[in-house]
This record gives structure tokens, sequence and C-alpha cells, in this order.
């Protein structure tokens, strides 16, 4: 039995986490119930895997110590699921959840003496292939990584954890969201129906919420484990453009490093601004904004802020926005194309594309015209932004909308949620090309449709923000 295990017999040493990793590779590839000794009783519950790694694979006795789970090395474990798509390329299936938050208690610690802190500074994370209806002790292991948070992504993960901590300490727990943070969610835990907990500073009760890495962050680990072609890695590092360096983050938070390069231009002409930064237009690009947009925040670093590392990690996404000079918006705002087979198999919206598409940061950067019909357009505001809870709501009922569609075979714009609708969102095809189709969940070719903001929501967006 574990308990009866002493370390000096374990295969590995407790106090060393580059000889934890190193043990750690003898389970790819494997599964857990090649490691089950006689009389042993699986745990049930969905986050009892790891203690199940922790007993059968490590022998170690499960404890509920605050600190991390191999406490003499630093060393936190987590499991971690994949998914594989129709490509048979492996995806994040879920964010990764550090520690539930106690919203009377988290409040009384600062980021350096936080459980978070405390317990995942390092980690030992181990992806696992997520199988549906599966015996947990049947789960195959796939990759294996030792991850020390680099110590420019703990400066921005600290200010997230600030900005939640903040909120829960002004009374305003239930208005949490995941859009509020860069790296560090607050994510929900638990299904509808469940009680509210006690929040400091208010009597309203708030849904029971968790410290996570978002989906977003997690891709990029999963990215250089793919690409580093090994089945394990021991260091992260770097394989994107920078936005900002450490040194920034230090003395100011990132959104006010993105923020203050757009400072010196408003109320400027795009093509003043594209002599400045000396970006070429001549050729009247369609994407012309969103290339002037590009040239301020990433001063050269990078050609598409959206594929750098910072607005990767987040899952943050620059959007540009044309206001007429009567302040009507033409254009409604377009987001990726639905993958009917992830809509299908998503049972819960929380854990959907669409709820982590929604629930994140959008840097807005308008350009307004001067007057109307000329097209001298001019920088305007420019803001980050989160989507309110209220309308998450409505963006519920438009998933389950497009859910009960794609179950029911129903891919056809006369099914779908329909701009004159007024419902903030709808459903139509980004490009016209009848060509473009893509696999429902029976295997046929469809036409491939889009999630798009109605251009009155943005509107109200746009005109809700007033500035500082």
């Amino acid at each position: 039995m574990a308990n009866e295990i002493l370390n000096k017999t374990l295969p590995y040493d407790i106090k060393n986490p580059i000889s934890i990793f190193e043990y750690s590779k003898g389970l790819l590839g494997k599964t857990l119930r090649e490691f089950v000794w006689e009389g042993y009783q699986p745990k049930k519950g969905k986050g009892n895997l790891g203690q199940m790694v922790e007993n059968l694979y490590f022998l170690l006795e499960t404890n509920n110590y605050a600190g991390a789970d191999f406490s003499e090395a630093k060393l936190e474990l987590k499991c971690t699921p994949l998914n594989k798509n129709r490509q048979n390329e492996y995806q994040i299936k879920e964010r990764l959840v550090c520690n539930m938050i106690n919203y009377c208690d988290v409040v009384k610690d600062d980021f350096e003496h936080s459980h978070f802190y405390l317990k995942c500074q390092l980690m030992l994370l181990l992806f696992y292939l997520h199988q549906s209806n599966c015996n947990k002790l049947d789960l195959e292991f796939i990759f294996s990584v030792l991850w020390k948070i680099p110590e420019k992504d703990l400066l921005i993960i600290r200010h997230d954890y600030d900005v939640i901590i903040d909120k829960i300490k002004h009374g305003l727990a239930h208005e949490l969201s995941e859009g509020d943070t860069m790296y560090l969610g607050a994510c929900r835990k638990g299904q509808k129906g469940d009680s509210l907990m006690t929040q400091p500073n208010s009597s309203i009760g708030a849904p029971r919420r968790a410290f996570s890495l978002k989906m977003a962050y997690m891709r990029t680990i999963l990215k250089y484990v793919i690409t580093s072609g090994n089945n394990a890695v021991s260091n992260i590092s770097g394989i994107q453009s920078e936005l900002v360096q450490s040194n920034d983050l230090r003395e100011h938070s990132f959104d006010d490093i993105i923020l203050a390069r757009f400072k010196p231009f408003l109320k400027v002409n795009y093509e003043e601004i594209a002599r400045i930064k000396e970006v070429n237009i001549a050729n009247n690009p369609k994407n012309k904004f969103a290339i002037i947009a590009n040239a301020i925040v990433a001063s050269e670093k990078c050609s598409n802020v959206n594929l750098s590392e910072e607005f990767t990690k987040a899952g943050l996404t620059m959007k540009t926005i044309r206001v007429q000079a009567n302040g009507n918006i033409k254009e409604a705002m377009s987001f990726e194309n639905i993958d009917y087979i992830e809509i299908a198999q998503c049972e819960n919206w929380y854990e959907s594309r669409l709820y982590e598409l929604f629930s994140s940061r959008f840097l807005f950067v308008v350009f307004k015209e001067q007057s109307q019909g000329e097209g001298d357009f001019f920088l305007d505001k420019v803001f980050f932004w989160t989507m309110p809870q209220n309308d998450l709501t409505w963006a519920e009922q438009y998933w389950n909308h497009i859910k009960k569609n794609v179950m029911l075979g129903q891919i056809s714009e006369e099914y779908w949620w329909k701009g004159r609708d007024r419902k903030l969102f709808h459903v139509r095809p980004k490009g016209r090309k009848s060509d473009d189709l893509t696999t429902t969940i029976d295997g046929k070719l469809v036409k491939k449709y889009c999630y798009w903001f109605n251009n009155d929501y943005v509107r109200g967006i746009v005109n809700t923000y007033k500035g500082d």
C-alpha cells in the first residue's frame, strides 16, 4: 500500500522536481490501469484523476495540505484533458483550474501569499486524451511538461489577480468575468441552481468560481509541446513576437502600456497616422484601418498583433470599427466560422468555444468620419472591452439556438437568428463563395456560417464608452 512506502523507496527523488518530471515520462502512452494494485478503489468525481495519479503512479497518499502536491519540491501536479479534432490534431479541451476562490478568505492575502502563487509557480502538467464515458483508469497520457511560469507572464498574472481581488473587495464578486483579465481567470464552477457563495461587503450571493489559466494560455503551452517534437519537455521559451517587455510590466499594466501607444494619435486623420508610422496604404487596401492600428500597437515588432505572444496567450482580439459622421455603423462585426462538430459535442455553455470567444477581452480601435460621406476618418477612441453578464445571457440563448439547429441538421439561413431580429447577435456567412463548405456531425458537406455582432450592438458598445 502507498502509505507503507517510505520516501527513500520511491523511484524518484521527492525533493527534486527534475527527478519527478523524468519519472513522469514513464506514464506517457500508458493508462493508470497498468499501475492498479489489488484492492484499490478508484476515486469518483471529475477532479479526482490527479489524486489517482498521485496514488497509483507516484505512490503518494492524498492529503488536504493547502500547498503544492509535491510539497518538498514545491511542485504542483495538474492533469488536463486534450481532444482530437477532425484533422486528428490535439486540442486543449478546457481551461486549467488551479484552486477554488473563497471570497471571504482570498481578500486577506496578497499575491505572494495566495494559494495560487504558493501552489502554481511550478507545475507538472500531465496531458491526457479525453474520452467520453471512459473509466478514468483507461485514459491515455500523452504529454508531460515541467512548467515554471515565466517571469513576464507572472507579472501579468499578478495584475490579473489584483483585478479579481479588487472586484471582490468592493462586493462585486457576482460581476466577475473571465474577460476582466489576461491570463489568470476567475472561471465559473458548478452547475446552474447551485447555492450562491457569501462575499465580503455585499449581501448579494456570488456563483462559485476558481482561479484558472485560460484556454488561450494553455494552447500556447500545448503548441510549444507539439512543435518541440518531444514527448516531454522541461521548459518553455517564447516562440512568438512580444509587444511589451518585463521591465515595462514592472512599472505599468499591459492595458496602460498599449493605450499609451495610441494616445499621441487620438483625433489625428488616418492618412497622417499612416505617414507618421510609415505605413503604405497607397493602394487603399480594404483592411487599411487594421493595418494602421497594428502599426501603432506593435511598433514594427509584429505584423499582426492578434498573433503576438500577449494577445495569443490572453485570447485578446483587436477589432477596428468605422463610425460614420452621423454616428451610424454600417458593418456588423464578424468572428470565426461555426464548428458544427464542436457545437454538437459540447454539452456545457461555459465550456463552449463561443463562451470563450465572447467572454474574452477585446481591444476596440474606433475611427470616426469627420464629414458625412467624405471618408475623412480620424482615430476617435481606443478601449478594452468585455461583454457584460446580461449580454452573455443573450449569448447563451444564441448558442442554444445554434446548437438546437445543428443537432436537427437545420444548417440554413432560414433557421438562424438574423440581424433584423434585433437580438444582439446573428448568423450568416462571412464569405460568399458557394463552394466554401464544411462538415456536419453526420458527415454531410454544408455551407459555412459565422458568428456576428449586430451593427447596432457594436454602435451601442462604442457609444457607451465615454473615455477617461
